[in-house]
């Protein structure tokens, strides 16, 4: 027989071992109600009806194309939700953004529609605070809020700000566009300087330039149309602001900083030279360095026409040859073969002039320009090519010859062309004078030094 003692044990922790089971299911319920009260307000009852219910509307409305006026129906209980459970659902947020559109839309009074702002960009702030995603989140308030409220565009300016420093390449185009405009403002006000501008330019083309590559490496020709209409937007807002210092100066800190970055070399050559800046000797410093690390027919090119024109002749051949042997196109080479061709011509190597010139001749046969400029290198060494009254002057027959060569083939230089046709047959020796070398008009004549051309005789009276 077992003792009372061990049995009143026995009941007394029976005992306590039920009122712990009451308890752990007691705070449980507690728990589960606070969870659910946390999420539906304090009257979870009315928050799934009334969410119900604004959605039913809503999704007249949307079925309509947003054309009926079943949002109206929608406002009161989207509205009740907002303010008495706005934890309960994600979509009161992306919802009532349709709603308060409209509604702002419709509304005419203006306290009233100062008002509805208000609530939009309050409904940005629960969202962020119940649902996250700052970063998008305060881009869709920045942009509503420029278009809704321009003299805000200070505080449209942070909110962007933030919204582009969170986001980075993931940030939505017009965002960058409605940050740059925001800070544009701010300029005009004299809150900030222009160089701010261009930060915001630099880094607005970066995360287009991102884009774009993205999506043209996924062959996404819609979404880099996209990215590109973006990119001719900033670049138009741009424009007017950025002196060649301010780029140069913001460039040239980044380089020194990573004068190895092709990617960056590139934007680089790229934006100063939309920019017009391309008489910096710092254009020039970039593209020889982009040209080292990443060779290309068209960055030589681009070097050997800025050598051209700070008169380093020989630099420039060595650059223009090197664009000639990268090119595959033929009319590429062709191009180069011309610049070489006006180079050799500044430095009096008229040999090598027209070998460069006669390049272009093989796929451009009827480039009048070529003839006109054989013929001038046969004017500017007629001179130095003989040493009497008939050699000094042979070289304007060859010289009038391709200057009538030039018209023939080619029409659009053919006022040129008798210009100079005109100027140097009176430069023609004399009657008298090709007599006394025992000459007489229309006989064959080859004409010596480097030219060594046959040609016409002819007399300038």
């Amino acid at each position: 027989m077992l003792k009372p003692s061990y049995l009143q044990t026995m009941k007394t922790k029976a005992v306590i071992v039920i009122a712990l089971l009451t308890g752990l299911i007691f705070a449980g319920s507690l728990k589960a109600q606070d969870t659910l009260s946390a999420k539906y307000g304090e009257d979870s009852v009315k928050c799934v009806m009334n969410n119900s219910l604004y959605y039913e509307f809503f999704r007249q409305w949307k079925a309509s194309d947003y054309s009926n006026a079943a949002w109206k129906d929608a406002v009161k209980p989207w509205r009740w939700v907002f303010l008495n459970c706005p934890k309960s659902t994600k979509n009161i947020y992306l919802h009532g953004e349709k709603l308060l559109e409209e509604i702002l839309k419709n509304e005419t009074e203006k306290e009233r529609k100062e008002k509805y702002i208000d609530t939009l960009m309050m409904m940005y702030d629960r969202r962020i605070e119940y649902f996250g995603n700052r970063g998008y989140v305060l881009g869709k308030k920045g942009s509503d809020l420029y278009k809704l409220r321009p003299s805000a565009y200070e505080e449209t300016y942070n909110a962007l700000k933030e919204s582009v420093e969170l986001e980075g390449n993931e940030t939505n185009g017009p965002v960058l566009i409605y940050y740059f405009r925001a800070a544009e403002k701010m300029v005009k006000a004299g809150k900030a300087d222009t160089t701010l501008l261009v930060d915001i330019y630099d880094k607005a083309s970066s995360i287009i330039e991102h884009n774009i590559k993205k999506y043209q490496a996924k062959n996404d020709e819609k979404r880099v149309t996209y990215w590109e209409n973006i990119q001719g937007n900033i670049e138009l807002s741009f424009e007017p602001y950025g002196s060649c210092d301010d780029m140069i100066g913001l460039y040239r800190v980044k380089y020194n900083n990573n004068p190895e970055d092709v990617d960056l070399l590139k934007k680089v050559v790229k934006t100063l030279d939309k920019k017009d800046c391309t008489d910096s000797p710092f254009y020039l410093e970039v593209l020889e360095k982009l040209n080292t690390l990443e060779p290309s027919a068209l960055t030589a090119e681009l070097i050997g026409k800025l050598k051209i024109k700070n008169e380093q002749y020989d630099e420039a051949v060595k650059f223009l040859q090197q664009a000639v042997d990268l090119y595959e196109d033929e009319n590429d080479k062709v191009d180069v073969h011309f610049l070489l061709a006006n180079v050799y011509f500044q430095m009096k190597n008229y040999s090598k002039a027209r070998a460069e010139a006669y390049d272009v001749l093989k796929i451009r046969p009827s480039d009048g320009k070529i003839y006109i400029l054989i013929g001038d290198m046969y004017v500017a060494s007629a001179a130095s090519c003989g040493d009497n009254d008939l050699t000094s002057k042979a070289a304007y027959w060859p010289a009038v010859d391709k200057y009538i060569k030039a018209k023939n083939v080619d029409p659009s230089v053919a006022e040129l062309a008798n210009s100079k046709i005109n100027t140097f047959k009176q430069y023609f020796p004399a009657t008298e004078t090709i007599f006394f070398y025992d000459l007489k008009v229309g006989d064959s004549y080859t004409v010596g030094c480097w030219i060594n051309e046959t040609t016409t005789v002819r007399a300038s009276d």
